[in-house]
């Protein structure tokens, strides 16, 4: 078997690890670190491209849109003229293979980082409680540091790393979303607990709108796959909530995950095809775990089935998207299914419940709420010690129940978004082991936190951050645990500050990264985190040069696509004067009859800072002109700029 020895290791080409082993080389080149990045599939991103979750959840607002995250959706734009904003459960849809070639090419640019493919970790080598290597199928490799960016926190098994899978007793962290027993039949999260040992996967399916022509036929499951729950019933009234005057319920359900192209992201976790049968499969043996991979696709083809057989031959299976693998389908089938769980590692700092919600409770969370953000979170020197951060509601997958959870989301921009909270350096350290750190939702945080800590952009964030984390310590010859208590500040202002993707660890609804004293201000609350404002607002001094909120729109003579499955050639924003209106739960409105192929009434939404604040300035009944992109998806234009008249 052939060796190889590398200054970093990281296994598993996920979301975290691909962005781990892209930010350790970038820090790294320079003093000729060397990176072996090694994974499974002939893809890279995880979640982001290989499990063909391609309309990413959380870090949607324009200030949360840093590091190799803001990256990503700047090169998605580049290679998507015709635009992100197609769907309407996501601001960015894209096609899955266009992600996975832009990690690719990411990975080629950097002569200090080895990608290899193909191979599974099989053996995690220790001395004493310390990390050195892992051997796959057909090769062995030495490290001084590990990180583990499997999809599942194999290494952590392999290496005895203490973890953990499975619920939590509401006693553990008094998480006030967490059963009170796991025995308890009278809990009422009981029945749930005994079904889903984790959150239910999803094997994603890319559908494709074939319009006036008619699609292939879609064939049933084959005829050996009889588990009862996906037959055709079990999806009868999957997209029965949806729909209105305008758009028949069907159609909005294949909306939701809407791709440049005219494909289709199928992920319904209403009655479709989230698959939690024998979840226990996934870490028992390499065959029970593909067991389940074979039924969850035939469960995805299943529902795409009926998709077809009730909505008509206009919809069929997209072709030549994904590659075929030895345990996938390919074509329109993700190469893998989209884990929403992992083996969580017992690390140096657990994220709970409380971590994730904010500080105290928000006033009924209106968008004009004092409380609005998660507190920062301290070490035991008392440093502020945030990497990374997210803002995704907390959310939980089991197929057949509703989970009841703490809320965590305010309205903010004319639609509802996530509390921010933020991603302690602690939970990427093992509380006994030296030598490694994770990087992905095998992080330290309970069953309940994972539900908001797993979303694609806080991962790609805890994966820059670890692969930081690492660079560093190969430079201070230093372990983990150590860079957290001597050099916590070193590693937030090496985020800040690396030259190609500088990323925030400190949440401000208000601050973009275009902002000129971005840098500053980050630097304000890492010193002094204190003063940081749990409104998620940071009150601009006149020196800080507050962008005004309201400016000149030039005007445009441009339309929106006359139908949404035919989209313009290029994504460019539509100039409208109207009406402005808001209710009592600011929701906003445009009432306008200037572009004839638009509703009178347009609901109006914005990621960015200024318009919100805009809007909630605004009267109703007052004259406005909106720049923006129309979605007709979810029927909103996405405002760029305003200006009263």
């Amino acid at each position: 078997m052939d060796s190889l020895t590398a200054d970093i290791l990281v296994v598993g080409g996920g979301t975290g690890g691909t962005a781990a082993a892209i930010q350790a080389a970038r820090r790294g080149r320079a003093n000729g670190t060397s990176v072996i990045l090694v994974s499974e599939l002939p893809w890279l991103g995880g979640m982001l491209t290989s499990a063909g979750v391609s309309a990413p959840d959380g870090n949607e607002l324009e200030a949360f849109q840093t590091g190799i995250w803001g990256e990503f959706l700047k090169e998605l734009s580049r290679r998507h003229p015709e635009g992100l904003n197609q769907g309407w459960v996501s601001f960015f849809t894209y096609n899955p293979a266009v992600g996975a070639a832009v990690f690719a090419d990411w990975v080629a640019q950097l002569p200090n980082l080895q990608w290899i493919s193909g191979e599974r970790p099989r053996e995690v080598l220790r001395q004493g409680d310390r990390i050195t290597g892992v051997r796959f199928d057909h090769i062995t490799i030495n490290a001084t540091l590990t990180l583990d960016g499997t999809e599942l926190g194999d290494l952590l098994a392999l290496g005895n790393v203490p973890h953990r899978w499975g619920w939590e007793t509401r006693d553990r962290w008094d998480e006030p979303s967490a059963p009170v027993s796991l025995r308890d039949p009278t809990d009422p999260l009981h029945k749930i607990t005994q079904q889903y040992p984790i959150q239910s996967p999803t094997w994603v399916v890319l559908m494709q709108d074939f319009g006036e022509d008619t699609a292939p036929k879609i064939d049933p499951p084959s005829a050996d796959f009889t588990i009862s729950n996906v037959e055709g019933s079990s999806f009868e009234g999957a997209w029965a909530k949806y729909g209105d005057e305008d758009t028949s319920a069907g159609e909005m359900c294949l909306n939701y995950g809407r791709l440049p192209g005219n494909l289709l992201m199928i992920n319904w976790p209403h009655k479709g095809n989230d698959y939690g049968i024998g979840l226990h499969r996934l870490i028992e043996s390499d065959a029970a775990r593909a067991q389940y991979g074979k039924e969850a696709q035939q469960h995805s083809q299943a529902f795409a089935h009926y998709i077809q057989t009730q909505l008509g031959n206009r919809y069929g299976l997209a072709s030549e998207i994904f590659p075929k693998t030895a345990s996938s389908l390919g074509g329109a089938f993700a190469l893998m299914p989209y884990y929403r769980e992992s083996r969580r590692l017992i690390g140096m700092k657990t994220i709970s419940e409380q971590d994730v919600l904010p500080a105290h409770d928000s006033s009924e969370n209106k968008e004009k709420s004092a409380v609005r953000t998660a507190a920062l979170p301290l070490n035991e020197q008392g440093e502020m010690e945030a990497i990374a951060f997210g803002n995704y509601a907390n959310d939980h997958h089991y197929p057949g129940f509703e989970m009841p959870l703490a809320p965590k989301s305010v309205r903010w921009g004319g639609r509802w978004t996530g509390t921010p909270f933020t991603i302690p350096f602690g939970a990427l350290i093992p509380e006994t082991v030296d030598g490694l750190l994770v990087c992905e939702k095998n992080i330290s945080v309970s069953h309940i936190a994972n539900g908001a800590t797993r979303l694609q952009p806080a991962v790609l964030g805890i994966g820059q951050a670890a692969g930081m984390a690492a660079a560093l310590c190969v430079e201070k010859t230093c372990e983990p645990r150590t860079l957290r208590q001597n050099h916590i500040p070193l590693l937030q202002h090496a985020l800040l500050t690396d030259p190609t993707a500088p990323t925030a660890v400190v949440p401000l609804f208000n601050l973009p990264p275009t902002h000129p004293h971005w840098l500053s201000i980050q630097q304000q609350y890492l010193a002094h985190p204190q003063n940081y404002p749990l409104s998620g607002h940071h009150t601009f001094h006149q020196k800080e040069q507050v962008q005004p909120i309201l400016g000149t729109i030039r005007e445009k003579k441009l339309q929106p696509p006359a139908n949404a499955r035919k989209p313009s050639q290029k994504s460019q924003p539509i100039s409208i004067k109207g009406i402005f209106s808001r209710d009592e739960d600011n929701i906003y409105q445009l009432h306008q009859t200037t572009v004839a192929n638009l509703p009178k009434s347009i609901s109006l939404v914005t990621i960015r800072s200024e318009i919100t604040e805009a809007f909630s300035t605004l009267q109703t009944n007052q004259p406005v002109h909106v720049l923006g992109t129309w979605n007709s998806a979810g029927k909103w234009l996405l405002c760029c700029a305003l200006e009263t008249l």
